[in-house]
């Protein structure tokens, strides 16, 4: 195994971008590719590292960037500044996820008719909304995601096989969020699982998650089980 990572600009419009990819070069030919979003931070380690084990299943991984090369929250009201312009037009996420897809498409190593894309809280936001879109990829998987549809969502036929993978105390996401995102996707004719981690809140994923007046603790098992489940998913839709 010799894994290779480095870091390639993009461009949406104006605003360079700048992904993280990783691969194994003792693979031959092209391989399925895994695009990563970040969380409201940012494009940090935590995806980086995320973007790491991708590889080390064979994959193709590439980490995206949502706000700016070099453009990272080192507070949660920095955070929440990065991340309230998406939140508020939803174009804009949309805009953003199909400059990754381009980007990735034109990497050498990436088999393009075998894309998936998973995301961290914000970014579970974005890989269901380029999933709602009716992009032409395998899947998308949520962890801890943000589960509001955009206002004006198109009831696009979605292509893509979804796993959201939820706890079941996270305080960002309402019995109703739940609901009206199961009802979408079936209205949209997706294969769709939704898997629920019973005592467990939002980014629990997240080693360095511990505010639980804020709704961020992390999970251990709920943490494991979500990979395991992902590991499974994207095994069956890369088939």
């Amino acid at each position: 195994m010799a894994i290779i990572s480095n870091t390639v600009g993009y461009l949406d419009g104006e605003t360079l971008l700048e992904g993280f990819f990783v691969y194994d070069d003792a693979i031959e030919g092209r391989r399925p590719a895994v695009m990563i979003n970040h969380a409201w931070a940012g494009r940090n380690d935590f995806v980086k590292e995320k973007a790491l084990k991708i590889a080390e299943l064979g994959y193709f991984a590439f980490a995206v960037d949502m706000y700016g090369k070099g453009v990272l929250g080192k507070s949660n009201d920095e955070c929440e500044k990065l991340m309230q312009p998406f939140i508020d037009d939803r174009s804009l996420v949309l805009k953003r996820m199909k400059a990754a897809l381009y980007a990735i498409k034109l990497m050498p190593w990436v088999d393009d008719k075998k894309i998936a894309s998973i995301g961290f809280c914000f970014g579970g936001l974005c890989v269901l909304d380029l999933a709602r879109s009716g992009a032409d990829i395998k899947a998308v998987v949520s962890f801890h995601g943000l589960l509001t549809a955009p206002e004006n969502s198109q009831s696009e036929q979605i292509k893509a096989k979804v796993l959201v993978l939820h706890g079941n105390d996270d305080p960002m996401a309402s019995v109703e969020d739940i609901f009206a995102l199961q009802r979408d996707l079936t209205q949209a004719g997706a294969d769709w699982q939704f898997h629920n981690y019973g005592n467990t809140m939002h980014a629990f994923t997240n080693p360095v998650a511990n505010d639980a007046d804020f709704g961020t603790v992390y999970q251990a098992d709920a943490d494991k089980r979500s990979w395991i489940s992902m590991q499974n998913f994207l095994t069956e839709v890369f088939e």
